[in-house]
């Protein structure tokens, strides 16, 4: 199974930007979208229901905010909105497929950075998260996790970690709890399979050219439950791909 995870920035946006060239011209069989912005009415009728993919879609409350959607060519068995918790599941953030072995989690995580009140929703959430992780652990299944965490792991993962430190999406705290989640069995695929690379990153500012110079952030990730990482094929970063301020990143498990 090949599995695209891509923070879009905005489905409206992202289909000015290349996006049914993107669908046309790469192979795999999942994709899985985040910050896609967009309720159905605001969406042409061929991408919220595309041909070749079954289409779910997750939206916020809030109109233009947040919102996850997965396209899967292989059906799943049932379709899970958001995580049984009202104040995260009004924006929109957890979509799952569940399959018979396995479900794949697509998620946007919360970013903490506007404010206090925000940093302490986004560890709630990171904490709600690990047990929805492993309720269906619980339940016998594999899991498959992936979308913008919204967290560099590492200083490895982020071109520039001392000035950076004291920032939501790389503060001690949000390192601490990616620690915690692999700790708990989750293994970060990129890692897995590229343990050393450097300057491979999936988000980058609009600001001062980042992109250009790649003073990124890789806050876009895969995991899988460890007993999957003997199953794991690829996992890359497909940061050739435009359209958003984050790449899409791939596995092949």
């Amino acid at each position: 199974m090949k599995v695209v995870s891509w923070n879009i920035n905005g489905i409206r946006s992202v289909l000015k930007k290349g996006f049914e060239e993107f669908l046309n011209e790469r192979d795999f069989d999942v994709l899985c979208l985040q910050e896609t912005r967009a309720l159905e009415e605001q969406v042409p009728p061929e991408i919220w229901h595309h041909k070749e993919y079954h289409c779910f879609w997750c939206p916020a409350e809030k109109k233009g905010y947040s919102g996850v959607s997965t396209w899967s060519k292989i059906k799943p068995n049932e379709v899970h909105f958001g995580m049984g918790i009202p104040e995260f599941d009004k924006e929109g953030r957890i979509l799952t497929l569940e399959f018979d072995d396995y479900v794949l989690i697509n998620g946007y995580y919360p970013n903490g950075g506007s404010n206090d009140e925000r940093l302490k929703y986004k560890m709630r959430f990171y904490d709600e998260f690990l047990k929805f992780c492993e309720n269906w652990r619980q339940m016998g299944k594999e899991v498959i996790a992936c979308g913008d965490f919204n967290t560099c792991h590492k200083e490895i993962d982020i071109a520039r970690p001392k000035v950076n430190r004291k920032k939501s999406g790389f503060l001690p705290m949000e390192c601490e709890w990616m620690d915690q989640y692999v700790e708990a069995g989750y293994v970060d695929t990129y890692r897995s399979l590229h343990p050393k690379t450097i300057d491979k990153y999936s988000w980058w500012s609009n600001r001062g050219g980042a992109r250009g110079r790649n003073v990124g952030w890789r806050i876009d990730y895969f995991f899988i439950s460890i007993d999957l990482e003997v199953k794991l094929k690829a996992a890359e970063i497909w940061d050739d791909v435009f359209g958003s301020d984050h790449c899409p990143i791939y596995i092949d498990i």
